[in-house]
């Protein structure tokens, strides 16, 4: 499996790209190619042809939660590429009018408008996305750290309810050797989604995570969170998105920590 960070809120020293507060990421397995967020604006589209990176050949856009930094990108894309028969997947209320106050803070299409512009495949259950990699569905609570806490509102028919992000979503990756776990922002929790991931997976040995945390003071459940990861024993740790320099830094004291930013390439 391959990956290059399109869309992260960094980049790289003497690497010249653009960054902005969003996510992408272009993913390949075994011939197949696909995006994982599509970030804020057209951003991921500049760079991606900065980086030689060809869109035209991805078969699907998997989307980690519906806020706007990980979806409005799709509006640009369809603009740029009109390209109905590409497939896109996401939890059920990914594309649910998301609020905050009068602020609209959710897609930019709705699940409706999507309808009539691509495949549409909204699922909480796990789904293969390629041979080796699988949407992780909606992620259950299963430590006593990680509560879900509500961001905004969300609407559905005529109901204005709390959102507590109940789409939050990310991909497990296996190999022979284990698995890799590739998040958005991590609403569900860092340490539920790891562990729903070794669940779907069949697979304990977690080698690597990428993406936001949500994490952004240094208190007691950023504390557990370290001591989870420690125990997991997990050697390559990327932090990066919502996830605050404190935070970074405390987990750099004990955890083997790497640097994000756009232009990153992993290949595991």
């Amino acid at each position: 499996m391959k990956l290059k960070v399109l869309v992260d809120n960094n980049t790289f020293i003497d690497q010249y790209y653009c960054g902005e507060p969003a996510v992408s990421y272009y993913i390949e397995d075994e011939g197949r190619s696909f995006l994982f967020d599509v970030g804020y604006s057209d951003l991921f589209l500049r760079n991606a042809e900065a980086l030689n990176v060809n869109l035209e050949n991805i078969i699907s856009i998997v989307i980690s939660h519906g806020h706007d930094d990980h979806t409005r990108g799709l509006k640009y894309y369809f603009e740029q590429k009109n390209n109905r028969s590409i497939s896109i997947m996401a939890h059920p209320d990914a594309f649910k009018e998301k609020i905050i106050d009068n602020l609209k803070i959710g897609s930019y299409f709705s699940e409706e408008e999507l309808k009539k512009r691509c495949n549409l495949l909204l699922s909480k259950e796990p789904v293969k996305v390629s041979n080796n990699i699988t949407f992780l569905g909606e992620i259950p609570q299963i430590n006593h750290f990680e509560n879900r806490k509500p961001i905004g509102k969300k609407i559905i028919g005529e109901s204005v309810i709390n959102d507590y992000i109940e789409d939050d979503s990310a991909l497990v990756y296996k190999n022979k050797r284990g698995i890799y776990i590739i998040t958005g922002c991590s609403h569900s929790g860092i340490c539920n989604i790891i562990e729903y991931a070794k669940r779907v997976s069949e697979d304990n040995r977690v080698l690597g995570v990428i993406g936001g945390f949500h994490l952004f003071e240094v208190n007691e459940r950023v504390h557990k969170t370290i001591d989870y990861l420690k125990k997991m024993n997990i050697k390559d740790i990327y932090p990066c998105h919502c996830t605050s320099f404190n935070v970074r830094a405390e987990m750099y004291k004990t955890l083997p920590v790497k640097e994000v930013g756009v232009g990153l390439q992993i290949e595991w």
